[in-house]
This record gives C-alpha cells, sequence and structure tokens, in this order.
C-alpha cells in the first residue's frame, strides 16, 4: 500500500481565485456571497448567490480555446493550471502514471441553456455544443494540456462530485494504478434555469439579505446559497513526491463512500449513511479516538442537512464529537456543487498546516439539534493533527476523506 500526500493546491473561488487568497479570506471570515450579478434576479425568486469575481481566463487558456469551453471547464482548467505550476510535478511524472479525476455535478449549463434559446429562436447549434456541455470535459481537456495518460475518472455525484473524485484519486496511488493525479471538481451554475430549477425543489434560500443567507447550524437556517468556481488538488505518491524534493500539505489517509438509498434529494434525517461514511474514512486512516479533529463539514444551511450531519457525528464519536472542531465553509463560498468537496478539502489541508480553524459565519441562533462546536464567527488556533472533509449529494451520495498533518 502506497503512502499519497497533497503536493499541490489551486482554486477559483467566490472569496478568491487562487487558494492563498481563499484561504487568508476563509481565515478573516469574508463572505463572497451577494445579490446575482451574473443575470437580472428579478427573474428568480432566488436572489442572492456566491459568484466568482473578476476571473479572467484568458490568465490560464487561448483566447481561441476559452470560445471552445463552457464556463466551468473554464474554471478547472484555471485551478488546474495553478495546482500543476504549485506542486512543480509538470515533466517529473511519466505521463502513463500520470491521472486526471475531475468531476462536475452538472456540466456546462451554461452553454445547454444559451444553445437551447437558440433553438428555440431559429438559430444554428454551435459543432462545439456537445463537447463544451458534456460533464467528463473538464476532466478531458485538463489532461489534454498535461499529457495525462494514466487512469482518467471524472465522477458526477452531485454535491459529493469532487470529495469522491479526491477519494478515488487516492486509492488509484495507494492501489499502485498511478504515481500523481490532478483531483477536484469544478462548477458554474449561476444562470437562470439552474437557479429556477434549484429553487422549484425547494433547496435555495429565498432570502435577499447576504448575511442571512447561508447560515449553517443556525436555527434560522432556510436553504443554501448557490456558488460556483472549482478546486484542484495534486495527489502524489508518497515516496515519489519526498524523491523529486516536494513541498507536501498534508497526506490522506482514509475515504468513505457509501449510499443512504433513501431519497432523491433529502438526505436520511438519522444521519445513518453519513455516519458509516465518515466511520470507513477513520477505520481506513487508523484512528484510535485519541488525536484533535477538525471536521469542514457538509454544512448546507439546510434544514435536514445540518441536523442529520450532527446526528451522524455524534454518532461516530460520541462524546468526543463535543470535542471536535467544527466549521462549514459554506457561510462563506456558498454551496459549489461538484466543486465543494475539493475546496473543502483544501481549506482542511490548510488547517491542518496552520493549525487554524476557518469559522462558520454569521452564525447567531443556536439549534439544540445542532449543538457541537461549529467554530461561530471567528477562526481559533488549534493543533489539529486529523482532518475530516464531509459532503453528500442529492441521490444520497455520501462522501469522506481523511487526512494527517505532516
Amino acid at each position: 500500500m502506497k503512502r499519497v500526500v497533497i503536493t499541490g493546491i489551486g482554486a477559483i473561488s467566490p472569496i478568491g481565485n487562487d487558494a492563498s487568497t481563499m484561504w487568508e479570506a476563509m481565515k478573516s471570515g469574508k463572505c463572497g456571497i451577494d445579490i446575482i450579478s451574473h443575470f437580472d434576479p428579478a427573474e428568480t425568486k432566488a436572489k442572492v448567490a456566491a459568484e466568482v469575481k473578476d476571473f479572467d481566463p484568458t490568465q490560464y487558456i487561448d483566447k481561441r480555446e476559452c470560445r471552445r469551453m463552457d464556463l466551468f471547464c473554464q474554471y478547472a482548467m484555471a485551478a488546474a493550471t495553478q495546482a500543476m505550476e504549485d506542486s512543480g510535478i509538470e515533466g517529473k511524472v511519466e505521463p502513463e502514471r500520470l491521472g486526471c479525476y475531475i468531476g462536475s455535478g452538472v456540466g456546462g449549463i451554461h452553454t445547454f441553456y444559451e444553445q437551447s434559446l437558440n433553438l428555440y429562436n431559429g438559430k444554428n447549434i454551435s459543432p462545439f455544443f456537445i463537447p463544451m456541455m458534456i460533464c467528463n470535459i473538464a476532466s478531458g481537456n485538463v489532461a489534454i494540456k498535461y499529457k495525462a495518460k494514466g487512469p482518467c475518472l471524472p465522477v458526477v455525484t452531485a454535491c459529493a462530485t469532487s470529495t469522491h473524485a479526491v477519494g478515488e484519486a487516492f486509492h488509484a496511488i495507494k492501489f499502485g494504478m498511478a504515481d500523481a493525479v490532478i483531483a477536484g471538481g469544478t462548477e458554474a451554475t449561476i444562470t437562470p434555469l439552474a437557479i429556477n430549477g434549484f429553487t422549484s425543489c425547494k433547496a435555495l434560500t429565498l432570502t435577499d439579505d447576504p448575511s442571512r443567507a447561508s447560515i449553517p447550524f443556525d436555527k434560522e437556517r432556510a436553504g443554501f446559497v448557490m456558488g460556483e468556481g472549482s478546486g484542484i488538488l495534486i495527489l502524489e505518491e508518497y515516496e515519489h513526491a519526498v524523491a523529486r524534493g516536494a513541498k507536501i500539505y498534508a497526506e490522506i489517509c482514509g475515504y468513505g463512500n457509501t449510499c443512504d438509498a433513501h431519497h432523491i434529494t433529502a438526505p436520511d434525517p438519522e444521519g445513518e449513511g453519513a455516519a458509516r461514511c465518515v466511520q470507513l474514512a477513520l477505520d481506513e486512516a487508523g484512528y484510535e479516538g485519541t488525536e484533535e479533529i477538525y471536521i469542514n463539514a457538509h454544512g448546507t444551511s439546510t434544514n435536514l442537512n445540518d441536523a442529520g450531519e450532527t446526528k451522524a457525528f455524534k454518532k461516530v464519536l460520541g462524546e468526543r464529537a463535543y470535542k471536535a472542531h467544527i466549521s462549514s465553509t459554506k457561510s462563506m463560498t456558498g454551496h459549489m456543487l461538484g466543486a465543494t468537496g475539493a475546496i473543502e478539502a483544501i481549506a482542511c489541508a490548510l488547517a491542518l498546516r496552520d493549525g487554524v480553524i476557518p469559522p462558520t459565519i454569521n452564525y447567531k441562533v443556536p439549534d439544540p439539534e445542532c449543538d457541537l462546536d461549529y467554530t461561530p464567527n471567528k477562526a481559533v488556533n488549534a493543533d489539529v493533527t486529523l482532518g475530516l472533509s464531509t459532503t453528500f449529494g442529492f441521490g444520497g451520495h455520501n462522501a469522506c476523506l481523511a487526512m494527517r498533518k505532516v
């Protein structure tokens, strides 16, 4: 069995267009949520979103190629470029031993929406419609750019997508199928079609107050805020990383993957599937109940998720759940869907590295059903040695990563 470490990170997010800027914003409790500007929100009931700001894809992609990529793919290309440069691994791993696991929950919905309007209005459909829209194309384009000829697996498990992508990449390296994998997720769904769709299934908050929109574990929570962006990690076999003198952020040591098999959108209210998922990750990590833990929770600001997730932590950790440091960075980034797990895995790794727990901001009203330590409003210093990152998606998909400080 091989050891697996994180040697590069990249991020495009509502609170920063690189990983270091995003991390500083998280530690300071910056909110990336505001009134929607990508389109006129007069046509939607949901008025707020966590949008990426000041993104220039031409910093990473040729202008001609940009026109052939949906925004979700542009985000992935940017974050992957950052992560590869941060890692310094390009040219130092055999192409056949370099994988690419980048998923998206929705894919190219900007393209889908625009081309649907073209069809309705009697205009031509772009010959690039399909390769711009399909969920696997971010992984494909990144693999093409970096000649990653090893295993390529674009996971699609809704909100759990990029946690599963990183977890599967971890196992690919652990079990000898690759020496390194470009892993993560990407999403760009702030369109009238997607916002109205998520609103119709009663998932989004309808408040127009950004400071009370994404409020995980708060009793007044009433739905999540749509976010967007991309998070990419370079996972690498430990000895390979050490041999080339790579810096190491953290070691991934456990992964859980389960299904609630309960409902198409609602999580199991008792958190049974989530608890089994966390337990699997802890078991693989060799957790013995003595380490100080940080949990970057899924924490969506929905009634069912936050209460069920709290129950899951208690089922797994017992009384130690009350001693764990927990926070939801979605209070700052919104819910980035297929990108959220990778962004939160990055936050988890940096929390371990720096000994800083990012806060759950805008927390005001305690909920008796959510009675753990969610790091309200301000970051705290804590020498945690084990990190968990949990994400749960529509369809009952559950994912959890465990990582340790190196």
